[in-house]
């Protein structure tokens, strides 16, 4: 529809919504929620401007941080603060825009990432509330794919823990330029030094602090930027003062003489980071400024410290309060002033497709008017309503009947939207998360020919992959499973499509049916995992299931090598089917955990093509279910001595022959079970660490580090995951509350023979 007829009708919706209370206005979890409706009168407004914002002002960004570190509050505070929200929310409440699944409001924690889009001064955001549980690290990955750059937000108090150095380890995987944010220095035990060493040491990286704090606890009442020597002072200190305004003055020889001697120390040693990290800058310095550091001028440091940030060698360095409404205001500013465009990341495979259509699909949401709706990162070209568009992975055309602006759970609706940007589609609905989408088939092929002739002016060791998909995500394989059944028969129909699409929205979980018992088996990142799509099935679907026992993901693999041989005679109707297999097992490095399968060269150049794809089908068909206990196996490689068959035989039947043989072998080979093995931290009290101690001996734990945190004792450990059922409850009882913990699949180590017959007997339904 067009801008000029889209306008009248948009106004005149907005007016009936205005009349209304928001009190009276309620989300899909049925709770009362703040409505922001100045919010869609001003983006109707500025929907001219949204369809083809200028490249250099948008910036991709993402909040990534431990649990409780105030990612979302962050996010609250910045939309509040950018006009595009008129009340602030609160993540105790339940009404902060980014959380709008009932799950996420009464837990008080982020569980879908959330897509926002909204302007600050003249930049366009588009920004990502990611979050900070481990069992959904797949949103943090997935998020962080298509993002150019993100904020790093860390308790004040507690520097850099568990899950901040996982969500760190992937943006280093995809090279992600990052802003770190030290919030709640509103607090008692916060301290900059201490979260200053923690990002040196722990994530090995130079952070370079831009500001100082004035005051320390409950005292924090302003920063001091160390770039522009500018002070700013929130004089508010309750939950009532909003921060929108706050005084900014220079800082004068009169004011207090330690502010000033640290504010000279650390705007020196700023410098001093920034000459090392950045020879161009060290040059000016020494050409001009090597007897006055103050000298330096703003725009000069600025302008090396975003040419540093964007190299990634170092990490700008911002604190403030975002409950207390102090310091989101610069953090803004440092946003646009250090994170990249996305026409300065370096984005190789798009160069094949110039002013074309090519965007990446990075997640699926169900809308139960619309349908699925598909996020997508538009890389080149530009993406309109009402078109056609042709995906890659799938290769197949889709309609996409409309083109959405995100800003949570609320969207508006535009014509057309330019690269360098994140949508929302209504219409594919084949495209699953990971796949690549160009404007047509020509289009590809168009690429093909682009791709085919750079390579072939290449030299051979510089050639590149022909693929031209974006590459994908990597979902992790889940550790936990169990049953899932519905309440009737009838209700199973309801159930599959339920768990279909909840699958197709999180990749991470895994649904397959038990071939013993039929049952169906639900697999997830965790307890919360599991426990949060139970409670969706429920909820978004009306189906009351019933969730079977807990179990631990075993895998298994083997202790030596072994051969085995294997015959199949079978006649089906009037066709016999023989076929003769001879293959041998043997257990690769403890480190590794692919499964290989080759050929001897004599074998494979006697058997068709259509032969080793039936025998390569047979192994890994094999490798899901291991001698031992049926679980997947891993750190296995198969070497094929020798196939015969008789003409006539199908490829069916020499797939199950190999799988035969091959369960032969591996139980020749002697089995071995691997657990899942979790890296622990336990944050606790000194008077409260014996105990914890004490609980961790009795399952199975190994200390491997005991750390001091400000007042507290940190406590790194590995524990198998099966001993870990239940443990929240049992660390809350030791240490009355005065503990949090947090869980990271570590590795998979085998079992000792003692633990490995107690499992054993307890799946026997012995013990």
């Amino acid at each position: 529809m067009h801008l000029n007829v889209l306008y009248p009708i948009l106004r005149g919706s907005i007016r009936h919504l205005m009349t209304r209370s928001p009190q009276t206005c309620r989300d899909r979890g049925g709770e009362i929620r703040r409505r922001n409706y100045s919010f869609y009168r001003d983006e109707v407004k500025s929907l001219r401007a949204v369809a083809n914002p200028d490249i250099l002002k948008i910036r991709n960004i993402g909040i990534m941080a431990h649990i409780d570190a105030g990612k979302t509050t962050t996010t609250e505070r910045m939309l509040y603060f950018s006009g595009y929200t008129r009340a602030l929310g609160d993540v105790d409440d339940g009404d902060t825009v980014t959380d709008f699944m009932a799950q996420e409001r009464e837990r008080g924690i982020t569980i879908q990432s959330a897509a926002v889009t909204f302007d600050w001064k003249d930049h366009r955001i588009n920004l990502i509330d990611t979050p900070g549980h481990v069992d959904f690290t797949l949103e943090v990955e997935r998020a962080l794919r298509v993002l150019d750059g993100a904020v790093a937000v860390f308790d004040a108090s507690a520097g850099v823990e568990a899950q901040t150095m996982t969500v760190w380890r992937q943006a280093e995987k995809h090279k992600i330029p990052c802003v770190c944010f030290l919030n709640k220095m509103d607090k008692p035990a916060a301290s900059l030094k201490y979260s200053i060493d923690s990002i040196k040491t722990k994530l090995k990286t130079n952070p370079i602090l831009l500001q100082i704090p004035i005051g320390s606890g409950k005292s924090f009442t302003g920063l001091v930027d160390l770039i522009t020597r500018q002070k700013m002072t929130w004089q508010g200190s309750s939950l009532t003062y909003d921060g929108r305004a706050f005084e900014t003055s220079a800082l004068q020889p009169s004011d207090d003489p330690d502010v000033l001697q640290a504010v000279s120390e650390a705007r020196a040693t700023m410098i001093e980071q920034v000459a090392d990290l950045d020879d161009d800058f060290a040059e000016l310095l020494l050409g001009h400024y090597s007897e006055n550091f103050d000298a330096v001028p703003a725009g000069k440091l600025q302008e090396a410290l975003r040419k540093v940030t964007l190299a990634r060698k170092g990490v700008p360095v911002l604190c403030g309060s975002s409950l207390k409404n102090k310091g989101v205001q610069p953090l803004l500013d440092a946003i646009t002033a250090y994170l990249p465009a996305p026409n300065e990341r370096n984005h190789d495979l798009v160069r094949w497709y110039k002013d074309d259509l090519c965007a990446l699909a990075f997640k699926v949401v169900h809308d139960k008017q619309r349908g699925p709706l598909v996020f997508v990162r538009i890389y080149s070209g530009s993406m309109k309503a009402q078109s056609a568009v042709y995906n890659i992975n799938r290769n197949g055309t889709e309609r996409m009947s409309r083109l959405l602006l995100p800003f949570a759970d609320q969207h508006i609706e535009i014509p057309s939207l330019s690269a360098g940007n994140i949508a929302l589609t209504v219409g594919l609905k084949q495209t699953v998360t990971g796949d690549t989408i160009v404007s047509s088939k020509a289009t590809a092929a168009a690429a093909v020919r682009r791709a085919q002739e750079e390579a072939e002016s290449k030299s051979s060791s510089q050639r590149e992959s022909s693929s031209l998909a974006l590459a994908g995500v990597e979902v992790p394989e889940p550790v936990f499973f169990c049953s899932i059944e519905p309440p009737t028969l009838a209700k199973q129909a309801d159930l599959e499509h339920a768990l279909n699409c909840l699958q197709r929205e999180d990749p991470s979980l895994k649904v397959r049916t038990d071939p013993d018992s039929g049952q169906t088996i639900l697999c997830g990142m965790g307890e919360l995992h599991i426990e949060i799509i139970h409670d969706r099935i429920k909820r978004e679907y009306n189906i009351e299931t019933h969730l079977g026992p807990l179990q631990v993901a075993y895998r298994e693999t083997i202790l030596q090598s072994a051969t085995a041989t294997d015959t199949l005679d079978r006649t089906l109707g009037d066709k016999r089917h023989v076929v003769t297999v001879e293959l041998a097992v043997h257990a690769l490095m403890e480190s590794s955990t692919s499964c290989d399968v080759t050929f001897e060269e004599e074998v494979k150049t006697q058997l068709p093509a259509v032969v080793r794809e039936a025998v390569e089908n047979g192994v890994q068909s094999a490798y899901l279910q291991g001698p031992v206990l049926g679980f997947p196996v891993e750190g296995v490689k198969t070497v094929i001595q020798h196939v015969s068959l008789e003409p006539g035989t199908s490829a069916a039947m020499v797939s199950a022959c190999v799988s035969r043989c091959m369960l032969k072998a591996l139980k020749l080979a002697g089995g071995q079970v691997l657990e899942p093995v979790m890296a622990l931290e336990v944050t606790v009290g000194e008077e409260y660490l014996s105990p914890v101690l004490a609980d961790l001996a009795q399952r199975r734990g190994t200390i491997c580090d005991i750390q001091s945190r400000q007042e507290n004792k940190v406590l790194l450990a590995t524990v198998p995951l099966a001993e870990m059922m239940g443990y929240s409850t049992v660390l809350r009882t030791l240490t009355s509350g005065n503990a949090n913990f947090s869980l990271e699949l570590s590795c998979y180590e085998p079992m000792n023979t003692q633990d490995q017959n107690i499992l054993l007997n307890k799946m026997a339904g012995l013990a």
